[in-house]
């Protein structure tokens, strides 16, 4: 006789990337599914972000593949450039994906969001404009208040919530706990107007410790500004409102050439700067009772590593995959944790080697790495015959990807916890 037990509930928070593809499986799988997030929708627009190695089938596995693909950045040479903005150095985007796995996707991070929304809206419960404002764990369950004021129980709550977890907070303590930081600080807005022309073509500007980014993200779209710069004291950027953190950016900029004085004063009047320090989660326990993290709100790499979407979409995967393989939520934890915590830490630790390209420390390094760059353009090798195209490629193939065992889902699904 079938059993005809009621699937078991899952909400997770964060409505981002990890969120999105956990739903995605959880739904497969027979789980009901609800995701909450405190925006009043799933974010567009965003900067560029990558999908490697073993996410790649992650994705393929999900059949959206092709679509990610379609909607791809175009094949683009990155310049970088002096304070006078003469060409120093350059690489081929695709020359470099192609030397470490062919495969790979370079995409503005909200073509992803919209895939995955796209794919999981109709099948799960999205609560917008909402977020968790207690947890209460007990042998039956999780009971959750929401900022709204409404109140459920279900069997288990993900945090799929950010570096700045609200759950993790909630249920593990304090981020100053877990957070390690790197050092710097990142800026980012789109520019509109005629600033934007003759932004196609990227182009990269640094100094020691300190770099500059300015480009379209996509062909038709608005240029988009990065800044990432030295920064001893990370106090500082808690405390600063958007005047404070323009100043922060204006005074770290303040002697550099370029396009930099104009691109600095464009980002006083953006809409959309995302500001916040650069730094890594790190957690020796990623679950808790009923509670379980995934992606940023655990394992955040820096964007150094060029890995953070990678392993959202292998942590989602890995995650639902154990509680498709468990009827027991302790049991299903522990497998998410021994399936995929090497390749967590090996990507983490490729965001302390990323920094030599992207931020460059010393003005020996600088010219070291623009030597690199001129020598692996002159060879069409870009990436793959260098240490960090090969350390890329081993850090984003360095898991086997586990399976979920058809007999375990959905029948496993409606059972009841243990």
């Amino acid at each position: 006789m079938m059993n005809q037990a009621t699937p078991r509930t899952v909400l997770i928070s964060g409505a981002s990337i990890a969120g999105p593809a956990l739903a995605f499986w959880l739904h497969r799988y027979g789980f009901d599914v609800t995701v909450v997030e405190r925006a009043s929708a799933v974010r567009g627009g965003g900067y560029n972000i990558d999908i490697r190695g073993a996410a790649v089938d992650v994705v393929k596995r999900m059949g959206v593949y092709d679509e990610l693909e379609a909607v791809r950045t175009p094949p683009q040479t990155i310049k970088f450039v002096d304070s006078a903005g003469d060409e120093v150095a350059s690489i081929n985007t695709v020359d470099y994906v192609s030397q470490v796995n062919p495969d790979d996707l370079e995409i503005a991070r909200g073509e992803v969001t919209k895939v995955l929304y796209a794919h999981t809206k109709d099948d799960v419960t999205y609560a917008f404009n909402d977020s968790i404002d207690t947890l209460d764990m007990h042998d039956g369950g999780v009971d959750v208040t929401f900022t709204n004021g409404e109140a459920r129980t279900y069997d288990i709550v993900v945090g799929a919530d950010g570096i700045h977890s609200n759950t993790r907070r909630l249920v593990f303590g304090e981020e100053s706990r877990f957070s390690r930081y790197l050092g710097y600080t990142v800026a980012i807005f789109t520019v509109d107007g005629g600033l934007s022309s003759g932004a196609q073509q990227s182009t990269m500007y640094n100094v020691p410790g300190l770099t500059a980014a300015f480009g379209q993200v996509t062909p038709d779209g608005p240029a988009q500004a990065f800044f990432a710069f030295k920064q001893d004291d990370p106090d500082a950027l808690r405390e600063a409102d958007f005047e404070g953190q323009c100043d922060l950016v204006a005074r770290a900029y303040r002697n550099e050439g370029w396009r930099i004085p104009e691109i600095v004063a464009a980002m006083r009047s953006t809409d959309d700067l995302y500001f916040d320090s650069v730094g890594q989660i790190r957690m020796e326990e990623w679950s808790k009772g009923r509670v379980v993290l995934v992606g940023d709100s655990c394992f955040a790499p820096a964007f150094l590593s060029g890995q953070g979407t990678s392993m959202a979409l292998i942590g989602a995967y890995c995650l639902a995959t154990a509680l498709a393989n468990n009827t027991d939520h302790t049991a299903a934890f522990a497998e998410y944790d021994r399936s995929c915590r090497d390749f967590m830490v090996k990507s983490q630790d490729l965001a302390l080697s990323g920094s030599l390209t992207v931020l460059p420390a010393t003005q020996e390094a600088l010219l070291q790495r623009n030597e690199v760059l001129r020598t692996l353009a002159s060879r069409k090798e870009a990436g793959g015959g260098g240490e960090l195209g090969a350390a890329t490629r081993e850090a984003s193939n360095a898991i086997i990807l586990p399976e979920a065992a058809e007999a375990a889902w959905p029948r496993r699904a409606a059972s009841t916890w243990r």
